[in-house]
């Protein structure tokens, strides 16, 4: 009769815990008046409750974001040096990439956010960490766990990204590329491919495509806003076409990419049309480069990039960004116009910059504010602090 007398007092306990915490004490981006907890370990001899954001947290390329996390640990008087957190990014395949993990003082951070993570230190109970430089690559699912002992407790955040995605293909043509080739081509192009969600949240937006591409997850899809016999059958209701998951060596589709802004694209004022060489060429003189498909993609969503011009850009396309449509510039309706991809010499264009930041080329990462050792991945506080090399 005592195991349910048990389980009860500290069923009211965790209830008393849980209406203490709220979304209040998490960073104002977030929904307030919410809560939310993804799950709870007990047992007799103590419990870690963690908290995350609701929903997800926002932010744009080169930004900087908190990704919320914060937990309470019974009992009250446990050892802080005990308590571990650990951050991992889970991506839709279930592979975790380490971010940061803590023990106490000790500290390491992994991989390609070396310089750019760092704990949050906003209260004893703060599990929070910060990106910096935010970068293409950072979206995605992001695992909190907190773990006191032999205890633990696990809480999801999702960082979005503000961005545009884009449908890409190759000069070679359509339904070119495998999976694999898609990736490399939408880093080509400043992007990266598009998930599920981002391509969803395109079509909500008007964007309708009438060619099947691969995503991130491996899937192949295609958004129509207006159902017609080519594309899936009139009769048939709009949405996102799916093809399922595909065979990412043997299949070829296009690929849709997505790009967050960060882009200072411009069009090079000149009395002459140039060929795709004379485009380098004056780009470099004008102390720029000729702009990445993403990079016009970006300028157009963000910088309401408008210019009823075409021009060459890196891959050897020709495009030009309209945001307020007119009948002599391609059609009734805003985007980016694409007329193909003529021989290189013809002198019948003009050409589309991109002039990046000393931050930007630098890679925009300063190390001198690291936490880390970063050849040992060690923490270090200061020069007179314990050097351990924490397990994961």
């Amino acid at each position: 009769m005592k195991e349910p007398l048990v389980f009860v007092k500290t069923f009211f306990v965790i209830i008393i815990l849980l209406s203490s915490l709220t979304v209040s004490s998490l960073p104002t981006d977030t929904n307030q008046g919410r809560k939310k907890v993804v799950h709870v370990l007990e047992d007799d001899t103590g419990a870690v409750i963690v908290q995350t954001a609701p929903g997800k947290v926002v932010t744009h390329r080169g930004g900087s974001i908190t990704l919320p996390c914060r937990f309470h640990h019974e009992p009250e008087d446990t050892d802080p040096e005990r308590i571990r957190i650990k951050w991992t990014k889970v991506t839709d395949s279930l592979q975790f990439e380490d971010v940061f993990v803590a023990l106490g003082r000790q500290q390491r951070v992994f991989g390609v956010y070396k310089g750019r993570v760092f704990p949050a230190y906003s209260g004893a109970n703060d599990a929070s960490v910060i990106i910096q430089n935010v970068t293409l690559d950072d979206y995605g699912r992001y695992e909190c766990e907190v773990t006191n002992d032999m205890e633990d407790d696990t809480g999801i955040v999702n960082l979005d990204l503000e961005g545009v995605v884009f449908p890409y293909y190759p000069s070679e043509g359509r339904y070119k590329l495998n999976y694999h080739q898609a990736e490399d081509a939408c880093k080509q192009q400043d992007a990266i491919l598009a998930s599920h969600s981002q391509l969803h949240k395109a079509w909500l937006e008007g964007l309708d495509w009438c060619n099947a591409g691969w995503l991130e997850d491996g899937s192949v899809q295609y958004p129509i806003s207006h159902p017609r016999e080519q594309c899936g059958r009139r009769d048939t209701p709009a949405g996102v076409r799916n093809y399922g998951y595909r065979h990412k060596e043997d299949e070829h589709y296009d690929a849709f990419c997505f790009t967050s802004k960060l882009s200072r694209v411009y069009y090079l004022k000149r009395f002459k049309k140039v060929n795709y060489a004379e485009a380098t060429k004056v780009c470099t003189r004008d102390g720029s480069v000729v702009a990445k498909v993403g990079q016009l993609y970006a300028a157009w969503k963000f910088q309401l990039l408008d210019r009823c011009e075409a021009g060459w850009l890196e891959d050897g396309s020709i495009r030009y960004p309209i945001v307020n449509p007119r009948s002599r510039c391609g059609g009734s309706h805003p985007g980016v116009r694409h007329l193909g991809f003529p021989d290189k010499k013809f002198r019948l264009y003009g050409v589309y910059c991109f002039r990046q930041t000393n931050n930007e080329a630098a890679g925009a990462v300063d190390m001198t504010n690291s936490p880390t050792d970063g050849a040992k991945g060690r923490w270090n506080r200061s020069s007179s602090s314990l050097n351990a090399t924490l397990v994961i």
